[in-house]
C-alpha cells in the first residue's frame, strides 16, 4: 500500500490505495493541523466535531473528499487538513488548501470562531482547556489519555505537519530511512514555530519538540530518542523497534487499542502497511505555502541524499543515533542560529566545515543554492518548484517563523501583544501569506 492519509492516532477507514507501491518520490503525502480559536479573544475552541458535523451531517472524525480531507484530532480544537490521496508533485499544491481553509473559517465564522496556525498556542493551558474527541474512535483517544495524561503540550497543544514519502521496497526503504536520519536534525532550523508557551518565551524556539521528546516518557521506547535508530530493513524493524514498543506498552494496554504502527512516536516513522515513512517533527506554520515550501526543499535534499550526489549510502549509515539525536536538541533550542561543527556530519551534504562551525541555517542557505544552481542540467524539472523559492528566500533570510513571531513580539509578552500576534498569523492564514514583521 501507499502513503495513506490518516493520523498516526487514528484507525479509521481508509481510502482503498493504488493496486501497487509506490517508488521512491513518486509522490508526497501531506497533513497540516490548524487550532480553532475564538475570533476575537483568540482563546481554543473545542469545536471541531461541529466543523465535521456541518459538512457530513453527523459526528464523523473524516471528511474524505477528493483533493483535501479533514479530519479530527485527539484535542477537540485541532482539525487536520490532508492530502486525500498522495500528489506526484508540490507544485501547485496549496490553492486546494488555501480554498479549504476558507472554506472552514466561514463555516466558523457563525460560530464567531476561527482558525490560527502555528505549532502551539501561545497562552492556552492545557491542563484545564484540553477536552478530548469524544466521538467515534474515542477509544484510542482514552487509552492514549489513561496511560499518559493528554492534558499537557506535548499532547493537548500541538500542531505539526506531516510529511509522508513512499518507497517500493525493502531497498528503497533502506536508502530513505538512512536518508531521514541524517536530515532530521536540521529540520527545525526551518520549521521552529513554538517559541512562546504559557504566555512566557521558552528556552527553545521549537518548544513543542522540547515537550515531544518526554510526552511518551512512561514508555520510553515509544519515542526513544526521537531519531531512529539505524534499522534499514523491514524484518529488523519489526523485531527491533515495534516489538519492543508492543511489549513495553503491553501491561498498560492489555487489550492491545494501541498495538498498531501508529504508537511509534520517533521523529521518522515506518508505516509498512502502507509502504511509507512519516516524518512528525515538522512544526506547521503560518500559512500553506510555507509548509509547502519547507516540504519541497526536504523532499529536494533527500532526493539528493538518496542518489548519493553528496556522499555514499553507507557513510549515511553510519551515523550515530546519539551524535545526530545531539545536534536536532541544539537545532531544537536555536533553530536557524544553531551550530553544526562535525565535519563528518558536513561532509555529508558535501559541505566542508574544516575547524569552522557553520549554522543550521546557513548549511540550508548552500543546499538551497546548490539545487537552484544554474549548471543543473538543461530542461531538467526543477528540484525545487520556482513558486516555492520566494518563500524560500524569506524563511532563509528573515529566520524561521518562531525567530519572526519574537522580533514581531519585541519583548512584550502582554496579553494584549500576544493577541495582535495570534491575528496577524490567523490572517497570514486567511490571506495565505507569510509573516514577515
Amino acid at each position: 500500500m501507499t502513503v495513506a492519509e490518516q493520523e498516526h492516532t487514528l484507525t479509521k477507514p481508509a481510502v482503498p490505495p493504488p493496486p501497487a507501491p509506490l517508488p521512491l518520490f513518486a509522490a508526497v503525502g501531506i497533513e497540516l493541523e490548524y487550532m480553532i480559536v475564538d475570533a476575537e479573544t483568540f482563546a481554543v475552541l473545542p469545536l471541531t466535531d461541529q466543523v465535521l458535523r456541518a459538512v457530513t451531517g453527523e459526528f464523523k472524525s473524516d471528511f474524505i473528499k477528493p483533493g483535501i480531507s479533514w479530519s479530527n484530532e485527539l484535542a477537540l480544537h485541532v482539525i487536520e487538513l490532508k492530502t486525500t490521496r498522495p500528489v506526484a508533485r508540490l507544485a501547485g499544491a496549496v490553492p486546494p488548501f488555501q480554498e479549504d481553509i476558507g472554506r472552514i473559517n466561514a463555516i466558523l465564522k457563525p460560530l464567531g470562531a476561527r482558525l490560527l496556525p502555528g505549532g502551539a498556542h501561545p497562552w492556552m493551558d492545557p491542563f484545564r482547556e484540553v477536552r478530548l474527541w469524544p466521538h467515534e474512535y474515542n477509544a484510542i483517544y482514552e487509552s492514549y489519555n489513561r496511560i499518559f495524561d493528554c492534558r499537557g503540550h506535548g499532547w493537548g497543544n500541538l500542531q505539526s505537519c506531516h510529511l509522508n514519502l513512499p518507497f517500493a521496497d525493502d531497498e528503497e526503504f533502506g536508502r530513505l530511512h538512512a536518508a531521514i536520519r541524517v536530515l532530521l536534525p536540521l529540520i527545525p532550523a526551518l520549521s521552529a514555530s513554538t517559541p512562546v508557551l504559557d504566555g512566557a518565551v521558552q528556552p527553545s524556539l521549537d518548544q513543542r519538540l522540547e515537550y515531544y521528546k518526554t510526552n511518551s516518557a512512561r514508555v520510553p521506547a515509544l519515542t526513544a530518542a526521537v531519531i531512529p535508530e539505524p534499522v534499514f530493513d523491514e524484518a529488523r524493524y519489526r523485531r527491533e523497534i515495534l516489538q519492543k514498543m508492543y511489549d513495553d506498552i503491553a501491561p498498560l494496554d492489555p487489550e492491545g487499542i494501541l498495538r498498531d504502527e501508529w504508537l511509534n512516536a520517533r521523529g521518522a516513522i515506518a508505516r509498512f502497511d502502507r509502504n511509507a515513512i512519516e516524518i512528525r517533527i515538522i512544526d506547521v506554520q503560518e500559512c500553506p505555502r510555507a509548509d509547502l515550501a519547507i516540504a519541497a526543499l526536504l523532499v529536494a535534499v533527500l532526493k539528493a541524499l538518496v542518489a548519493e550526489t553528496w556522499s555514499s549510502g553507507d557513510d549515511q549509515r553510519a551515523q550515530s543515533t546519539a551524535g545526530l539525536a545531539a545536534m536536532l536538541n541544539r537545532v531544537i533550542r536555536e533553530a536557524d542560529q544553531a551550530l553544526v561543527d562535525d565535519p563528518a556530519y558536513l561532509a555529508l551534504f558535501g559541505l566542508a566545515g574544516g575547524t569552522q562551525a557553520v549554522t543550521a541555517g546557513e548549511i540550508w542557505r548552500q543546499l538551497l543554492a546548490r539545487l537552484t544552481s544554474p549548471a543543473q542540467p538543461p530542461n531538467a524539472e526543477p528540484a525545487i518548484p520556482p513558486e516555492y523559492l520566494p518563500t524560500l528566500a524569506i524563511i532563509l533570510e528573515q529566520g524561521c517563523l518562531a525567530r519572526r513571531m519574537l522580533r514581531f513580539l519585541a519583548g512584550d509578552l502582554s496579553r494584549p501583544r500576544l493577541t495582535a500576534l495570534c491575528r496577524d498569523l490567523s490572517q497570514c492564514l486567511a490571506q495565505g501569506k507569510l509573516f514577515a514583521p
